[in-house]
């Protein structure tokens, strides 16, 4: 550890620590830097010659991770740092020694992540940490989607909406953009299973990708009604829990609506898990262009809403 210059030290006496810092007090302690920065090394350029030599990799992983927390574009993350001395500090730089990595660097890194798809081998790590902590998949799944929004504007440079992205109609409303699909355990509502989509491909035809193979129940809302077959093939010991689904001649009866009221006990579980992403961590909107970039995202962004959850549990066992 490097001593502080003055740049870094402050002299306010009745200074109190905000929400910010102690957010991303918690997150540094429960995140597992090394291993992910091991993860990413291979794929990192090494120093050659006399230019300047690259940032280190778990200070671009720390960055690249603020910018999950709280949405942050490159030029905003990087002006983020000069702004909040709390950033600088989870990040580990002084501006009394040297400057905070710019945009393009940070840009560059994030291309290097989605080049070599280290999103879902990232998530995979997180995963293996967790499971030697305690936190095991146990044998119940909650299955969902839930839409990210895209711009619907042909008011752009190629005037013509993303091309990846589609709409698709929920209740009365269209909705244009793409599906994240996850798969939930409905123990420790930690994330197992990732896939996305474009917002027009019904949840039911990703359902196969969200079971792991061992699950005794599966719990799902009414999207996912009818597919049984499809559970006992992916899963063969798992009870369907899917939610009842009413027709337009045929409402439900009484006993099946209080059947429904039972699983969605269980089923709502999943909510938490989309209520850390879309709104903690402010991912309600895409922020790049096609599937590849934002798939990428979504992978990072279940990795990191596994460790929140999971986070007293972990400082618990710290």
């Amino acid at each position: 550890m490097q001593q502080s210059t003055f740049a870094e030290v402050t002299f306010e006496q009745y200074r109190k620590p905000t929400r910010r810092e102690r957010f991303l007090d918690e997150m540094n302690r429960v995140v597992p830097w090394a291993e992910l920065a091991a993860a990413i090394a291979p794929f990192y350029p090494k120093a050659e010659g006399p230019g300047r030599p690259p940032v280190g990799v778990e200070r671009l992983l720390r960055l690249h991770c603020l910018q999950q927390w709280f949405n942050l574009s490159d030029p905003a993350v990087e002006e983020a740092l000069y702004d909040s001395r709390a950033l600088r500090q989870f990040v580990g730089i002084d501006l009394g020694r040297e400057p905070v990595p710019d945009e393009t660097t940070i840009c560059k890194f994030r291309h290097l992540l989605e080049a070599h798809q280290l999103g879902e081998h990232l998530f995979a790590r997180i995963r293996e940490y967790l499971a030697a902590q305690g936190l095991q998949v146990s044998r119940g799944t909650i299955v969902d989607a839930t839409i990210i929004a895209a711009p619907s504007s042909t008011k752009n440079r190629q005037q013509e909406r993303d091309p990846e992205m589609h709409q698709t109609k929920k209740g009365n409303q269209w909705y244009f953009g793409m599906k994240a699909h996850i798969g939930v355990d409905s123990r420790t509502k930690l994330i197992h299973s990732v896939a996305a989509t474009a917002a027009n491909v019904h949840d039911s035809q990703v359902l196969p990708k969200l079971l792991h193979g061992q699950e005794t129940r599966v719990w799902g809302d009414a999207a996912y009604s009818g597919h049984c077959d499809v559970i006992r093939h992916h899963a063969p010991g798992a009870k369907s829990f899917i939610q009842a689904k009413a027709h337009r001649h045929r409402p439900l009866s009484e006993a099946e609506r209080a059947r429904n009221r039972t699983k969605s006990k269980v089923r709502a579980k999943v909510e938490h898990v989309f209520l850390v992403i879309k709104r903690i961590f402010g991912w309600s909107k895409v922020r790049y262009r096609g599937l590849a970039k934002n798939t990428h995202w979504l992978f990072i962004s279940c990795g990191l809403a596994n460790l929140y959850v999971a986070r007293r549990h972990l400082l618990a066992a710290a």
